[in-house]
């Protein structure tokens, strides 16, 4: 570890309140002991009120808990930051080196007893996520130091139609992570637009000598979201949806990501959603599949009719 972060390490620990001998604090940094001699002396020499106790219980501490900056955690801001890095290490975040680094540097900062404690918690606190395949981490990497650099990248995307990946350049303009899988954000050369891509459908990327401006005040959640789950107030045109059953698979589906968005009314057995024509044509039968018999659509009949030939379609297919 560089000497400044070693300096640095060393007024976190002091600043514990706790007494540290020079052996303690040598073995915790992991250099030589007459290092941190050196250390202190130029610590001391810069001003830092270290104080020092000779004896059997003796050791360096600082002078009234002499650090006051903002940057100081308490263990309850520690223990929710490390509790964010398992969440993020699980969801396949691509700087894992560089967050790793900086939860042993967290835990470095903090005193045995604090340590331990922050081990206990984090013990029994899991996150089981599908971890993102290591092409995607480097994909994702890649992606966020454009979106960082501004920097326009060539990929071979390949969307669930097409066989064949497309080359496209694309301006990333942000990446989000949603339902499991991460997205870019960015905008496709080829297209003339700004659209979503799936990260792990990106096979190669590229980097280009081009770089871009992102638009003033983007925000890629919002763009996202709402190409997701369109506003649909004063739309004309939307489609009733009706359903009855157990309230328990009500429940469920009032909660859903995308049947949620679309609810108008609930009662205990029975919920209406409002829908566009091409949504109760094509997602929502197939959203509605797996639901089986613990629901019954009332209306419209096409829905009905769709989830009749959409079971004859499986029925025939694994007969054959």
């Amino acid at each position: 570890m560089p000497k400044n972060d070693n300096m640095l390490a060393m007024l976190w620990m002091l600043n514990s309140g706790e007494k540290l001998t020079a052996k303690q604090i040598s073995e915790k940094l992991e250099v030589n002991i007459r290092t941190v001699y050196r250390y202190i002396d130029a610590l001391c020499s810069s001003g830092v009120p270290i104080i020092s106790d000779a004896g059997h219980h003796g050791g360096y501490s600082l002078l009234n808990h002499f650090i006051r900056a903002p940057l100081l955690f308490d263990m309850e801001e520690k223990k929710t930051l490390l509790h964010a890095a398992v969440f993020a290490k699980e969801a396949g975040y691509p700087l894992t080196e560089t967050l790793e680094n900086a939860t042993v540097k967290l835990k470095m900062y903090s005193n045995e007893q604090q340590v331990s404690a922050l081990n206990q918690q984090l013990s029994g606190f899991e996150v089981i996520n599908r971890m993102a395949s290591p092409s995607s981490q480097l994909v994702l990497a890649e992606l966020e130091h454009a979106v960082e650099k501004e920097i326009t990248v060539e990929i071979d995307y390949r969307t669930n139609h097409e066989e064949k990946p497309k080359n496209r350049m694309i301006d990333p303009y942000g990446i989000v992570y949603w339902n499991n899988k991460w997205y870019t954000v960015a905008f496709c050369h080829r297209r003339n637009e700004i659209r979503s891509f799936r990260v792990d459908r990106i096979l190669q990327i590229k980097r280009t000598q081009l770089i871009f401006t992102r638009p003033e005040a983007f925000s890629s959640r919002d763009f996202f979201m709402k190409n997701l789950l369109p506003d649909l107030v004063g739309k004309e045109g939307l489609i009733s949806l009706k359903i009855e059953g157990r309230q328990e698979a009500l429940d469920e589906l009032s909660m859903h990501w995308f049947f949620g968005h679309h609810l108008q009314e609930r009662t205990s057995n029975q919920a209406i959603f409002l829908f566009e024509e091409k949504s109760i044509q094509h997602s929502v039968p197939y959203f509605l599949l797996p639901y089986g018999t613990s629901i019954r659509i009332i209306e419209p009949q096409r829905v009905k009719d769709r989830l009749v030939a959409i079971a004859a379609e499986l029925m025939e297919y694994y007969q054959q």
